[in-house]
């Protein structure tokens, strides 16, 4: 009975099939098989530095610009003295209409389609990347091109890669020589929307001063009268002193209603300046709406021809004013665009390349011969496991 037990104990025992896969097991399989691991490494080997011969060498050239930077403190100090009387429109001008990321616009600027456009155009790229279509060389440009916004230090990359070096440093300074054309046209600056506002206002008004200067010479010409008389000039002047007020604050209200929302203090607060100063040439007698109301003077006393005169002398003065204030603002907003457009530096241009930013074909190589070693080695040890198991269920 005990004998029978232990060739039982012994039959289980030995029909246990191994599970435990020892690593100096796998070495020496791969030992064994070195000549087709060797051979399947010496394969990819191959192959990999074939492909990397084969592969063009590429270049990689980049300009470093420096954006236009949000600065008025020059306009400040400028309208400051310039304001004079009518000073109260300098709030008006010193307002930055600003942007959170500035350097974020310039690389949507340098990377839209008109600029990609204008450089496939200038280069030929659409023949010598080989596309039939503009919209894939376009693509191509994007792929073969990177642009760096420069959050760290605030300078703006562009580098462009190509297979002619010479090619890749004119792309990237294209990409600039562009980009300063297209900023150039379009008013993408604070101080580029005043200048097309107050150069409006200042067209309008150059011919209403044209006007008034005209009617004043036909009054001179037909009563002879030069000056006007002592209380009728100085109603008339303070009535046109309040009335350029009154215009200055209109010009004042009507820019700001382009910038600002109904529920801006400043905007009520001009608004509530220009109702004061309508109420105070209403107690003077004079029409807020036309220039040729009442005045509150005796008019016996004043000859139908001098308050004729006086009357067209105010209006030209009138004009006159409102004139030179939009004339100082339109010429400060051209230097501020002016200098705007100037500090598009290039700190530096791109040169041509000279040496190869791709394909590393040493890492290529390297790569190819590990992996060739790995898949190979894989296969051995699958391979000889499959044969192992197969053995197993024939016998």
């Amino acid at each position: 009975m005990n004998d029978s037990e232990n060739r039982n104990e012994s039959t289980i025992g030995t029909a246990e099939p191994k599970t435990e896969i020892s690593i100096i097991d796998l070495l020496r399989l791969l030992i064994e098989r070195r000549r087709t691991v060797a051979i399947g490494t010496a394969a990819f080997t191959i192959c990999a530095v074939m492909t990397a011969f084969l592969l063009p060498n590429l270049y990689t050239a980049t300009t470093i610009i420096l954006p236009p930077q949000q600065d008025h403190s020059m306009e400040a100090a400028l309208l400051s003295q310039a304001s004079s009387g009518l000073g109260m429109l300098g709030s008006l001008a010193q307002q930055t209409l600003g942007l959170k990321n500035p350097n974020d616009m310039q690389v949507a600027l340098i990377d839209s389609r008109t600029v990609e456009d204008a450089l496939i155009q200038r280069f030929n790229l659409q023949d010598i990347y080989g596309d039939k279509r503009e919209s894939d060389a376009r693509k191509e440009l994007e792929r073969n091109t990177s642009i760096d916004s420069g959050l760290k230090d605030g300078l703006i990359r562009i580098s462009v890669t190509d297979e002619d070096a010479e090619r890749a440093a004119q792309l990237a300074n294209a990409y600039v020589a562009s980009y300063r054309k297209l900023s150039g046209e379009l008013a993408v600056s604070e101080a580029a929307q005043r200048r097309l506002f107050f150069e409006q206002e200042l067209t309008k008004e150059s011919g209403k001063l044209a006007n008034a200067e005209e009617a004043l010479a036909t009054v001179e010409q037909q009563t002879g009268l030069i000056e006007p008389q002592g209380q009728a000039t100085a109603v008339i002047e303070s009535v046109a002193a309040l009335r350029s007020q009154i215009a200055a604050k209109e010009v004042q209200i009507d820019a700001m209603r382009k910038f600002a929302a109904d529920e801006n203090p400043d905007l009520q607060l001009a608004e509530q300046e220009l109702t004061a100063l309508q109420q105070q040439i209403a107690q003077l007698g004079a029409d807020t709406n036309t220039r040729s109301g009442d005045l509150l003077m005796p008019k016996g006393t004043v000859p139908q021809a001098a308050l004729e005169y006086a009357r067209r002398l105010r209006d030209a003065k009138y004009e006159e004013t409102i004139f030179s204030f939009l004339e100082t603002q339109y010429e400060l907003a051209k230097i501020d665009e002016a200098k705007e457009g100037s500090v598009i530096q290039v700190v530096d241009p791109a040169v041509k390349p000279d040496k190869k930013s791709s394909p590393p074909r040493l890492l290529i190589a390297s790569g190819g011969f590990f992996s060739g070693l790995f898949l190979t080695s894989i296969w051995v040890l699958v391979a000889d496991g499959a044969e192992q198991i197969r053995t197993r269920l024939l016998t």
